[in-house]
């Protein structure tokens, strides 16, 4: 990644998403193609200027996205398959697309009807009738031939023993957790399409809402959304001719913890796949943690986001619940996160909202939520049982 000369080749210049609900009336092939009519429209272009797409996780295929966009040249197409971890993982194959001149401009998009036809909760039942079937990974296969038969069914339950062992191995706090929860609530309620807004959150409130899987409470655990988001990725080159000011693409990588499949069998719990990508990003874009303005982190739960924050550097290990306290994360603060509302409070769309709103903030139209001179922010992916990556944009 060093020798990738990615650095401020490519960048976003259309964002684009859909309205962020339990019921979104829609199938799953029409949000998606919303999301990125909305970016195309924003980037000042047709869908025939679009010749690369990029869905995260194979929940659409390209060819139905690029028939039903109405593309005419297709010259590119992926799909990263790292749940959570695709979203921002798409930026990486964007820009290696454009910087390397295959495509021109390059559509990536997320989301789903995460509430209404896919909750885990059903395990499936009321798939999507328009989504294409999921192909069953050595990672879902080791979950259903070895875990499962002891109760591990969902995410919360993949990710518990983690967080249980932070907090064994170093004294974090469910007050701690509760930190990142109430971060993300408060941004939120500055944000009229965040699912939560008008639903404040006292540290309290976290601590007397009911327990979902230890040391998991309600509130520590993301939301279940319909909808999606969108964004267009050019050359740097051409983003000078754009709609609006570009958002250049500093660094971006992914990353996967070892083994990437299971999580019980790791020699070290905590070393995740942002604990690779993240260096990589950073030493390609050529700054460090402390020039970050703005992070929008991915937080499945709130525990996560402490872990990457240790990942990333912005603290050492052990110390992510005491850096989350005392407002620091908030609007204001050293480190503002997921001024949004984030998964938890805005809406669980794959993390691709992570990305609009990093956008937003380095154009300077987060409205109340804005960051004074927001200069360079950085967005996460968390999937999978941790994969991992990052984008560190700029103005």
């Amino acid at each position: 990644m060093e020798r990738s000369n990615l650095r401020d080749k490519a960048a976003i210049v259309g964002i684009g998403e859909t309205e962020y609900s339990k019921g979104s009336g829609m199938n799953h092939t029409a949000l998606l193609l919303q999301a990125a009519a909305r970016a195309i429209e924003d980037a000042g272009l047709s869908p025939k200027d679009i010749d690369g797409v990029v869905p995260a996780i194979n929940l659409i295929t390209f060819e139905d996205l690029a028939v039903n966009l109405g593309t005419e040249d297709l010259k590119y197409a992926a799909s990263p398959n790292m749940g959570g971890a695709s979203s921002v993982a798409t930026l990486l194959s964007a820009a290696m697309a454009v910087a390397s001149g295959i495509a021109t401009n390059v559509l990536c998009v997320a989301g789903w009807n995460g509430y209404s036809a896919m909750r885990f909760s059903g395990l499936g039942k009321a798939m999507d009738a328009s989504a294409s079937p999921m192909p069953m990974p050595s990672m879902l296969a080791k979950l259903r031939d070895f875990e499962m038969p002891y109760g591990v069914f969902v995410p919360a339950q993949w990710y518990a023993p983690m967080a249980i062992r932070h907090m064994h191995e170093y004294g974090t706090t469910s007050r701690q957790l509760g930190a990142v929860a109430v971060a993300c609530r408060k941004h939120a309620q500055l944000n009229e399409r965040a699912m939560m807004r008008g639903r404040p959150m006292t540290i309290d409130d976290h601590q007397n809402s009911r327990m979902i899987v230890t040391p998991f409470r309600l509130f520590d655990c993301s939301l279940e959304s319909d909808g999606a988001a969108a964004a267009v990725v050019t050359s740097a080159d051409r983003a000078a001719d754009m709609r609006h000011r570009p958002v250049y693409i500093m660094g971006v990588a992914e990353g996967h913890p070892v083994p990437a499949d299971q999580i019980a069998g790791r020699r070290d719990m905590f070393q995740i796949g942002l604990s690779f990508a993240a260096p990589r990003a950073f030493a390609v874009a050529g700054v460090t943690p402390k020039d970050i303005d703005v992070a929008e982190i991915y937080d499945c739960f709130t525990w996560s986001v402490i872990c990457q924050l240790e990942a990333m550097g912005f603290c050492e290990r052990g110390e992510g619940g005491p850096f989350v306290e005392g407002g620091r994360i908030e609007l204001g603060g050293e480190l503002p996160i997921n001024t949004h509302g984030g998964l938890l409070s805005q809406a669980h769309i794959m993390g691709m909202n992570h990305v609009v709103e990093a956008v937003r903030q380095l154009r300077g139209d987060a409205g109340e939520a804005q960051v004074k001179d927001a200069e360079i922010a950085l967005v996460t992916g968390w999937g999978d049982l941790a994969d991992g990556s990052i984008a560190i944009l700029r103005r």
